[in-house]
């Protein structure tokens, strides 16, 4: 028997095709340009923190240091127990936290989404007019200091950031727009309490939620100084590492600013550069955490926002 010969079919390149490719390549060399644009301010930034401050001052930003110094870091590190025992407060403060933020937050959002509730409009009104209106500072600062007896406590600096209504809100819409609830309806069927249907089924099915929202709250406690500022006193040997930083900065800008008009060489007083030093030592840590919750951060944002 002959041998037929096979001829494979070779799919002929249309011009939607060329078309589509060169519209991916330009896409993607266009982010990768907004990319590189948005990654330059944090290496101006880094290599800032080991110039010298003369240079600095002189000649301004640059990619990359010119006269290599670590006397900004050197002016932060000066009392590293302080340093360090600020960060380690800073951190267990952002963990818990968080972790407890994110469980109240994705609770009350599941009771307000279910259909059985019958207050969850009036709940829903009065998170909503929270975030249109406030008591102010004064009565903020009495409900602390005088009524919650919380005065110099880490649990003035935890207590406030740990619900918030837009998180909330948030967590609300994606729960419903992305978990029928014909899935607790089930749970509940074969047995489950509302409180353990939450735990062992909604939980596991909104990572993506939890892990923008999570995202929100750490950084809300990293970056916290002002209730810091208003509650713990110089009497709290560790306070949090942002208003530790603050502190140094206006103390270095302070000391600057008296030694102008005298004769003492102040040009290499770190004052520009501590500045940027602290900046890396405050976000680093968050840049870091940022990859591991970031292949959740797109779906959990867009479907919260989407859904009423």
């Amino acid at each position: 028997m002959e041998k037929t010969s096979r001829v494979k079919y070779k799919p002929r390149k249309t011009k939607e095709d060329l078309s589509g490719r060169i519209i991916h390549v330009v896409g993607y060399v266009f982010i990768s340009l907004f990319a590189v644009s948005c990654l330059l301010p944090f290496i101006m930034m880094a290599a800032a923190s080991f110039e010298e401050e003369k240079t600095l001052v002189l000649q301004g930003y640059s990619l990359f240091p010119r006269n290599f110094s670590l006397m900004a870091y050197e002016a932060i590190f000066v009392k590293s127990d302080v340093i360090f025992g600020s960060f380690i407060v800073t951190v267990l403060l952002t963990a818990t936290g968080t972790a407890i933020g994110l469980f109240l937050t994705a609770m009350t959002a599941y009771a307000l989404q279910r259909p059985d509730f019958s207050r969850r409009n009036a709940v829903s009104l009065f998170l909503y007019f929270t975030t249109l209106f406030s008591g102010g500072l004064v009565s903020f600062y009495l409900l602390i200091t005088r009524y919650l007896q919380l005065k110099n406590s880490y649990l003035a600096i935890l207590l406030p950031p740990l619900l918030s209504a837009w998180n909330i809100f948030m967590m609300k819409n994606f729960i419903k727009g992305s978990i029928p609830h014909e899935v607790s309806e089930a749970a509940e069927i074969d047995g489950a309490s509302p409180f353990t249907t939450f735990i062992k089924m909604i939980l596991p099915m909104s990572k993506p939620a939890l892990a923008t929202i999570g995202l929100f709250i750490g950084l809300g406690y990293w970056n916290e100084w002002y209730n810091a500022m208003l509650f713990l006193d110089t009497s709290v040997r560790y306070r949090p590492l942002q208003l530790v930083l603050y502190n140094l900065i206006n103390t270095a800008s302070y000391l600057k600013n008296s030694l102008a008009g005298q004769n003492i060489e102040i040009q290499n007083l770190p004052t520009e550069t501590i500045k940027m030093a602290t900046a890396v030592l405050a976000t680093t840590p968050i840049i870091m955490a940022y990859p591991f919750v970031q292949k959740y951060f797109v779906s959990g944002i867009t479907v919260g926002a989407v859904k009423g």
